[in-house]
């Protein structure tokens, strides 16, 4: 169980900039899961409540924070729709298509919606900076999970080992 805890945490740090992998705390948070049936560790139930409200508050706002992003930039829906679409197509062009991507994919999106590039432009950063503040966010909430997963090993070494 310990391998497999460990494997979903590096899963929910891989999913926060990967799209096709599920992944950001809320899937890390199932490594604390399967940490807590290691025979002789006592489960922290408090401990895994918390971090599950985080795992959800994160979830939820990884949907709000780009589609904030392009509205406050005068963007739509097509905006954080096209960010999406520029990612996954980035992934195949690494390492720059991950940053291109959801920039071109949210600018191609708003000149679909309004036919204006100036503000399919603006619309655009906007939509690129809800997309990099949401990925920050879920991996370093992710990585902080990590940090405790290894944490909570090294407390309960003598019992796991």
């Amino acid at each position: 169980m310990l391998i497999l805890g460990l494997v979903i945490m590096l899963v929910g740090i891989a999913g926060s900039f990967l799209p096709v992998v599920p992944g950001g705390p809320f899937t890390s948070w199932f490594g604390f899961v399967a940490f807590y049936f290691i025979k002789g560790v006592p489960t922290e139930y408090v401990f895994l409540t918390v971090t599950l409200l985080i795992g959800i508050a994160v979830l939820i706002l990884d949907y709000i924070v780009p589609a904030l992003g392009a509205k406050k930039f005068g963007g739509s829906n097509y905006g954080a729709i096209g960010a999406t679409v520029g990612l996954l197509a980035g992934l195949f062009f690494p390492p720059f298509g991950i940053l291109l991507g959801p920039f071109v994919g949210a600018f191609v999106g708003e000149i679909i919606k309004n036919n204006d590039a100036k503000n399919a432009f603006k619309a655009a950063i906007g939509s690129f900076l809800g997309f990099l503040v949401s990925t920050f966010m879920k991996f370093f909430i992710s990585f902080i999970y990590l940090g405790l997963f290894i944490w909570k090993v090294i407390r309960h070494w003598d019992v796991i080992f």
